[in-house]
């Protein structure tokens, strides 16, 4: 892991999940630091992932669990004609935009979890689709689990991308974040 996440309070399930979660978050908000636009817009060989697309995507990833934890409608909810949308930035869409976006929806995610649910036990259905188990439903803890393991993916993915940009790494990233002088 690059940066240390620090240890739960003895019993503190959902602090402990939810610094896991942030511990993520911040390796894909770190790997758009210092880029233009341009830069964070940028592909590789064939494939189509970009950073400011992965930023995009967890985003909105982050916010539709958490709607389908709340048993709410996704306000950003999409479908097969806006799907290639959610892994690229359109229109007027920036960087600055979708980290603020996603940090509304960080906020939105802790607040829900600690001051709204009662237990880590507290269950959500999954919506009828052909990659879920018919009439599923997952706990909170799953929930956390699962964003702990989606984000990490795509931060891993992050990391690849940005290093092929300008060379900096993962441990380049957290020291230029910390103000550390000779890491970047």
């Amino acid at each position: 892991m690059v940066t240390h996440v620090p240890a739960e309070v003895s019993g503190d399930e959902r602090g402990a999940l939810l610094a896991f979660v942030e511990a993520q978050r911040g390796a894909i908000r770190r790997s758009v630091l210092g880029l233009t636009e341009e830069q964070a817009a940028s592909r590789l060989g064939v494939s189509e992932l970009c950073l400011s697309g992965l930023l995009k995507h967890v985003a909105e990833t982050e916010l539709n669990w958490l709607r389908m934890a709340q048993q709410r409608p996704n306000e950003r909810q999409r479908d097969a004609a806006t799907w290639a949308d959610s892994f690229r930035l359109v229109g007027d869409e920036t960087v600055p935009q979708m980290l603020e976006f996603w940090a509304k929806v960080a906020s939105e995610t802790e607040s829900f979890i600690l001051d709204d649910v009662d237990s880590m036990n507290d269950t959500f259905p999954l919506p009828p689709a052909p990659w879920y188990p018919e009439n599923e439903r997952c706990s909170m803890r799953w929930l956390l689990v699962h964003l702990v393991e989606e984000v990490g993916r795509h931060a891993g993915h992050a990391d690849m991308l940005r290093e092929a940009v300008d060379g900096k790494k993962a441990l380049d990233l957290v020291a230029e974040e910390a103000g550390y002088p000779g890491r970047s």
